[in-house]
């Protein structure tokens, strides 16, 4: 089927949008857009990949679901289009300034990792639409297991890639990764819930870049 996508994902993913499963789902995610307010808008569903070409892919971080508020979804895992970021981003910006010593208690002015994108950061994640106001309404109807064909994908067409995993959903995600090929860094979460078991000083910034640049690719720029 005719999936709007990037032509480099399209490429690698053409013969899953052609199965019975993906069409499946994509004919719930149309029935769905059509009776209900669904986020992100339509034409942000597959912004992670349009923003961040499979030939650019550099990091994987794996999130789980968009948000579910009004406004904040965007296609990009823990990304929001304004200043009001969701505690979760708030302490991933704690972590990197934290991680390379930058030393300001302010956080960015705003919370669109667009940035990230540009760079070779693809921010997926597990189900790429929600129903407003209600978290995880579109879970178990097919969109994990098109992420899992997505990140089985990366693994084993690309090398030395890093994947970072932050809590046990994105974990157990990341399972069939190819770690004789790829970095695999995994911390707790980084909602307030768990954040301090674990994530805050997992110093997965840093890492990241001595890997990348260790096997000839130039760092992240991790605040814009």
């Amino acid at each position: 089927m005719d999936v709007k996508i990037h032509p480099s994902w399209k490429a690698v993913l053409n013969d899953y949008f052609n199965t019975d499963k993906f069409k499946d789902l994509a004919d719930f995610v149309r029935e769905e857009y059509a009776k209900k307010h669904i986020l992100p808008p339509p034409s942000l569903i597959f912004n992670a990949f349009n923003l961040c070409p499979f030939d650019k892919v550099r990091v994987v971080i794996v999130g789980q679901d968009p948000y579910h508020t009004p406004g904040a979804a965007m296609g990009l895992a823990f990304s929001v289009p304004s200043k009001k970021m969701q505690p979760s981003l708030q302490n991933i910006f704690k972590e990197i300034k934290s991680d390379l010593g930058i030393d300001d208690p302010n956080l960015p002015s705003s919370g669109d990792l667009s940035y990230l994108a540009k760079q070779g950061v693809l921010l997926l994640n597990a189900t790429l639409t929600v129903e407003a106001h209600k978290a995880g309404s579109h879970q178990k109807k097919g969109w994990e297991e098109f992420t899992d064909y997505v990140i089985q994908r990366l693994s084993s067409d690309k090398e030395h890639l890093v994947f970072l995993l932050w809590g046990r959903y994105a974990k157990e995600k990341g399972k069939n990764i190819d770690r004789t090929k790829h970095l695999v860094l995994e911390a707790a979460h980084p909602s307030p819930f768990s954040a301090d078991k674990g994530f805050f000083g997992c110093k997965h910034f840093s890492k990241t870049n001595e890997y990348l640049e260790k096997h000839g690719s130039f760092p992240i720029v991790w605040l814009d």
